[in-house]
């Protein structure tokens, strides 16, 4: 027997506010266990605007809406839950990117996308992204230390191989780092969050018209040139998409190599196993993208037609968002999900990357990105060590993608 919700219960008891705050940096919210034990599909209301949304927390549950046609991705649509502030003004204006479109027009967009993503490809990108990682390993010991590794390493690789990939200069890394960080606050104004949308949009504009008449050996110009010969996107659409991966690209794979560093030093054990046998980073990588799963609130939906999930009854109009950090801390999936363990059998299973058709195209690169990080710095900074007690670090309650604002290590 499935059961809706009452809407009379809406005004006779407030949901609890979602984002929920993880009081562990290394674990999910607190709630998240009891929503899965007790009510896996349940209602809360958005902190950013106060409005009702499902939440989904079981594994199961979290895979069948991602590849559910019925919870489309679409961002304009009424009952979409938002995580941000966005005027009703504001949102009659944006263009959808790939990560908010439905078929067909996702569908056709991909398709011209996957082959810069593919493991072959990726695996021909890999002494470049090396050399990366040495350079900034290099001038990181030349500073004697202490030193902010997100600054010194885990934003500058990430956004300069996006970057090399997208055709995008990186001497002005600084300016859209600036506006990537702003779109991902939940608690900025409207305007605020507007205005780093446009100031990046302008600048991918321009970008995006040189390179339609003067074409390099990039991604930007190898869409253009298929895009001249099948059209699935105008201008416009050209220039959200290089806004969707410039700021993808580096956000998601900056925070989680500052944070699985930080794994590292706080589990000496797991540490010096790693250093013993290399042959175990492919799969702690895995691990320690379930254990994290920044993008926790990323998968948003909402029905377009009434959806079962979990035996309840979602509405058509009615906004959801599956939660893979709960979902990658099922225990019927995770036997003891809490624990960090780098010879788990399952760690692939996690659903830090998405899954069905909105999954993550860049999760080959990110995987290799952070294998050649993580690969280099245990050779090459043995005595690698906090400068500071974690108690002190800042984490990134307030952003749509979970990380570290600083992380200052020595050696």
């Amino acid at each position: 027997m499935t059961q809706s919700a009452d809407p009379s219960s809406e005004t006779a008891s407030p949901y609890p506010q979602f984002p929920m705050r993880r009081g562990c940096p290394f674990g999910e919210p607190d709630e998240y266990a009891e929503l899965r034990a007790k009510e896996p599909v349940s209602r809360a209301s958005l902190k950013v605007n106060g409005k009702p949304t499902w939440l989904v927390t079981r594994h199961q549950d979290v895979k069948q809406v991602l590849g559910d046609p019925r919870a489309s991705s679409n961002l304009k649509r009424p009952g979409y839950p938002h995580q941000f502030h966005i005027s009703e003004e504001m949102l009659a204006h944006v263009r959808l990117m790939l990560l908010s479109m439905d078929p067909p027009d996702h569908t056709a967009q991909r398709r011209m996308l996957i082959p810069e993503f593919t493991a072959r490809r990726v695996k021909e990108m890999r002494p470049r992204i090396q050399e990366i990682v040495d350079e900034r390993i290099d001038a990181m010991l030349s500073a004697e230390g202490p030193v902010d590794l997100v600054t010194a390493l885990a934003l500058p690789v990430p956004s300069l191989t996006i970057c090399e990939l997208l055709g995008v200069p990186y001497e002005d890394h600084a300016r859209f780092e600036t506006w990537s960080a702003a779109m991902m606050n939940h608690d900025l104004s409207p305007e605020e969050y507007g205005a780093a949308v446009q100031a990046l949009d302008t600048y991918l504009d321009e970008l995006v018209t040189l390179k339609e008449s003067e074409p390099g050996d990039d991604l930007i110009s190898r869409f253009l040139e298929k895009n001249r010969a099948e059209q699935v996107a105008d201008h416009v659409d050209v220039v959200t998409m290089a806004r969707m991966m410039l700021v993808g690209g580096h956000e998601t794979t900056a925070n989680m190599i500052a944070l699985g560093v930080l794994a590292l030093l706080e589990h000496p054990d797991h540490l010096a196993e790693l250093r013993a046998d290399h042959t175990l980073l492919p799969n702690a990588i895995e691990e320690l993208l379930r254990v994290f799963s920044i993008s926790d609130s990323g998968t948003a939906r909402v029905a377009v037609e009434d959806i079962e999930v979990g035996g309840v009854t979602i509405r058509a109009g009615e906004g959801i968002l599956a939660l893979n950090n709960a979902a990658d801390h099922d225990e019927t999936v995770f036997p003891d999900p809490g624990t960090l363990d780098f010879h788990r059998r399952e760690a692939r299973s996690h659903l830090a990357f998405g899954y069905g058709i909105h999954q993550c195209m860049g999760a080959n690169l990110a995987r290799a990105e952070l294998e050649i990080v993580y690969g280099t710095l245990l050779r090459r900074v043995p005595g690698l060590r906090l400068a500071v007690p974690a108690e002190e670090l800042r984490f990134k309650d307030d952003a749509m993608v979970y990380g570290v604002y600083e992380l200052p290590v020595t050696w």
